[in-house]
């Protein structure tokens, strides 16, 4: 199957819908690679392992906001750095000015509307963008911004479903929903998420499929156990010595 592109996610938009997973590695990426995730996204330190495990996956790579916030040229060096390590689409949680300067290089940007969780103390806390009539506008009118400075794709975070379908039916740009409901071009989650390996806190448009944190403990324990009465290591995980030769050592070092 063909690796995917930023032409083809917007080509698909109305008759497909995608699925985004936030992987932190090479496992993790290698699994959602085999699994059919259509695409990843991850932060620039784990973006030359993701990409080691997912060559066929298109990956958004992320780079903290202070290497891209302060000008354009720094934004576009960059962006051509991680497109260098191997990313499709660069995310920028920046002014439009620098999605901007970017966009005009020709390098795909992911931009952010919603709930962003860089601006929590300008915002009041986590909760939900977009409630009522004013703030829904604003959700809108912020996305036509950002498909206007020239990026491809919007994730929109934690905003009331029907509101961001109708925003998704309103603009020609993909439209990728973390807890923003089913109405969107691409359903993202994370993949600690989706696999449950911590414990704590679970955000409400999160599903957890698996429960690999309690199955850690659950491992980890009936190891110990198996260590202190003895039932670890078994035969089959130890390897053999002749007693002759066991002999012989036990001769030379005495």
């Amino acid at each position: 199957m063909a690796k995917l592109t930023a032409k083809g996610i917007l080509d698909a938009k109305g008759k497909k819908k995608f699925a985004q997973v936030w992987v932190d590695g090479y496992d993790t990426a290698q699994a959602c690679e085999i699994a059919g995730i259509d695409m990843l996204s991850v932060r620039v330190a784990n973006l030359k392992q993701a990409r080691m495990g997912a060559p066929n996956t298109f990956i958004t790579a992320a780079s903290p906001r202070g290497t891209y916030n302060s000008s354009d040229a720094e934004a576009i060096k960059t962006a051509f750095s991680l497109m260098n390590d191997g990313a499709d689409a660069v995310y920028m949680c920046a002014a439009l000015d620098r999605i901007k300067a970017v966009a005009k290089e020709r390098i795909p940007v992911v931009g952010h509307v919603g709930f962003v969780p860089a601006y929590f103390t300008w915002i009041g806390g986590y909760k939900a963008f977009g409630k009522n009539a004013q703030d829904a506008l604003g959700v809108y009118r912020d996305t036509l911004a950002h498909q206007e400075a020239g990026a491809f794709a919007v994730e929109i975070e934690v905003v009331p479903y029907k509101l961001a379908a109708e925003i998704t039916k309103r603009v020609d740009i993909c439209m990728i929903s973390l807890g923003s409901g089913p109405g969107c071009d691409c359903e993202y989650l994370f993949g600690t998420d989706i696999l449950g390996t911590y414990k704590g806190h679970y955000p409400r448009h999160a599903k957890k499929y698996r429960n690999h944190f309690e199955d850690s403990v659950e491992a980890f324990s009936e190891f110990k156990r198996d260590v202190a009465n003895g039932s670890f290591p078994e035969k089959r995980h130890i390897v053999e010595i002749g007693d002759e030769e066991l002999e012989k050592f036990i001769k030379e070092v005495n």
